[in-house]
């Protein structure tokens, strides 16, 4: 009898990477997807929640992925959907009572988005196309993946709505900063109070897609 050699694919792999890489530009779940508007219009008027929303769907999505996958062989199929929303629902029911105990204020300023994680696409997305039918690690990476590219977008819209808006940008534990100088308002500069309004978190998605569709030929469909 021959010994079938197994080989162990690296960690992180050139194919496993590529499940972090394609998710922040080519993939990406809010402008190539267009997945997770919603919450990209929403907590985007500040830096600091959108940044604290980022980092938990991120956690979210990755562990989802990681538990389903590692569950996959035994959910029955009939019932897949009530197993992923029992699944998510805890995660962000611990996330919700993380925050509250660490960040309080940010929870306030997140109000019910954080239980809307439990319904947002990109999550359920996620399980359905990819941790059901595949390994924990790669399902693990490219929770990690797509948490980042919803990430990335949300930080850059609230980066310059805020900074715009209010001329100001506050971080996590460093508070707010004051971006543009004083000097500049003396000498007749106004915030442009249309940045803090939900139409410019929309107007603003749209710029990125534009921008990014520009720069990716790729991403521009063909004619007919």
């Amino acid at each position: 009898m021959s010994q079938e050699k197994t080989t162990r694919e690296p960690l992180f792999s050139a194919k496993n990477m590529e499940l972090l890489r394609k998710p922040l530009n080519l993939d990406n779940p809010i402008t190539v997807q267009v997945l997770g508007i919603c919450s990209a219009l929403a907590v985007t008027v500040k830096l600091e929640p959108a940044i604290v929303m980022s980092i938990s769907v991120m956690m979210v999505t990755a562990f989802s992925n990681l538990i389903i996958s590692l569950l996959r062989n035994t959910i029955p199929s009939r019932i897949r959907i009530i197993v992923q929303l029992v699944v998510i629902a805890t995660l962000v029911i611990l996330v919700d009572q993380l925050l509250k105990a660490f960040a309080y204020d940010v929870s306030k300023q997140l109000s019910v988005f954080v239980g809307l994680i439990i319904t947002n696409c990109i999550i359920m997305g996620r399980l359905e196309a990819f941790a059901m039918g595949n390994k924990p690690w790669p399902s693990f990476m490219d929770g990690i993946g797509n948490g980042l590219g919803y990430g990335i977008i949300l930080v850059i819209i609230a980066f310059l709505r805020e900074l715009f808006g209010s001329g100001t940008v506050t971080f996590p534990v460093i508070g707010e900063l004051r971006i543009i100088p004083q000097s500049f308002y003396a000498m007749g500069y106004e915030n442009n109070g249309m940045m803090i309004l939900p139409p410019m978190a929309l107007i603003t998605v749209g710029l990125i897609i534009w921008i990014q569709r520009s720069r990716n030929r790729e991403l521009i469909e063909e004619k007919k």
